[in-house]
């Protein structure tokens, strides 16, 4: 049968290079394959929640927000799960579930999630909204890396675990509880973007002069540095604030947020940070683009000032274009992307699609 695609054109930066293999992200060259949306919601799927003691369905409601990665030449999926679809936005538990696929969209889900609340030191974060929004790197020594998503229905905490197989997590808790005697714990905090770099086709946490750097942030882009990948320090000014590194822009696709994507890539041309921007719902927004709607832009950094922007598009390379991204329980329209991989010399982009599904965009 042959397959049909929808296209997205866009007008953004030009391609960057890897320093390491040769290989190009080209984020124009994207498009999304016919197979979309590649994961649902499946109320079939159930397990003992360690907290309540009862059965639960943990992915009846909605599967969004994937994390990704290439193991053993297999493409990995973490990705968010809800479990009660009767509940508003924000009411409802997140977990983490895990999926494996040898092309990259077709994919098969494992039973039960590997990252949940639980009444251990971390419940106090965790529960009851859960464990939300995973981005994956890997260590050098193997490890594997996640932030998350810490959200007990007050505060949403970025958090990290750890895991040397993708299925069996540590968790380590809030990546800001030590920095400064505490000073950003109790902070709003959300979406970690660790910068990697490529050697071997292999993607790896990169190190920047001696440390780690994340990109993070819901609303504008902060920075840290870390020098384990768990305990992070949030770059601050003179004053004590947080630093802000990229702010909204009015009448663009980010008019309202910026909010970091998948994890950060050290390139020829800098540090490539693909980034979600939301429109403004105000006279702030861009025309061209649905009130509130969610979609996907990329910035270069510099690499050896990874605060400093060298580049950044004026317009969205991904943005809801096919039915079940327009419509779902964020009906504005979203594609949030979180995870990105190279595998079988493409890249593949992941992302949520209205709160709802996951979907995949491809290079060519």
């Amino acid at each position: 049968m042959k397959k049909f695609y929808s296209f997205v054109f866009v007008s953004c930066m030009a391609i960057a290079f890897s320093p390491k293999d040769g290989s190009e992200l080209d984020v124009n060259t994207f498009h999304k394959p016919a197979e979309n949306p590649i994961l649902k919601a499946d109320s079939s799927f159930t397990f003992i929640d360690p907290i309540t003691q009862k059965m639960v369905q943990w992915q009846k409601a909605d599967v969004f927000n994937p994390a990704a990665i290439v193991k053993d030449n297999n493409v990995y999926l973490l990705y968010r799960c809800e479990d009660n679809p009767a509940a508003a936005i924000g009411g409802r538990t997140s977990r983490i579930g895990i999926a494996v696929s040898d092309d990259g969209i077709h994919f098969r889900k494992f039973p039960s999630p590997v990252l949940y609340p639980d009444s251990g030191r971390f419940m106090q974060y965790d529960y009851p909204g859960g464990c939300e929004d995973p981005r994956v790197v890997q260590a050098d020594d193997g490890t594997y890396v996640m932030a998350y998503t810490s959200w007990n229905n007050r505060t949403a905490r970025l958090s990290i675990a750890l895991s040397k197989d993708l299925f069996h997590w540590k968790k380590k808790g809030p990546a800001f509880a030590k920095a400064y005697h505490g000073k950003f714990l109790n902070t709003w905090s959300k979406s970690g973007s660790i910068i990697t770099v490529t050697h071997n086709r292999k993607i790896t946490a990169a190190k920047i002069n001696g440390k780690y750097w994340m990109y993070w942030g819901e609303k504008f882009i902060n920075l840290a540095w870390s020098d384990n990948l768990y305990d992070w320090h949030p770059l601050i000014d003179k004053g004590g604030a947080l630093k802000v590194f990229m702010t909204p822009r009015s009448k663009k696709f980010d008019s309202e947020l910026t909010e970091c994507g998948p994890p950060a890539i050290v390139t020829a041309k800098g540090i490539v940070l693909l980034y979600n921007g939301k429109n403004a719902t105000d006279e702030n927004a861009d025309p061209d683009l649905p009130k509130g709607t969610y979609s996907t832009g990329e910035v270069i950094f510099d690499t050896k000032d990874p605060g400093k922007i060298i580049e950044r598009c004026d317009t969205s390379f991904l943005k809801p274009s096919l039915p079940h991204e327009l419509t779902g329980q964020y009906q504005a329209g979203t594609t949030f992307a979180e995870g990105l991989v190279f595998f079988k010399q493409k890249w593949f982009l992941y992302y949520g699609t209205a709160d709802s599904f996951v979907g995949v965009a491809v290079s060519k």
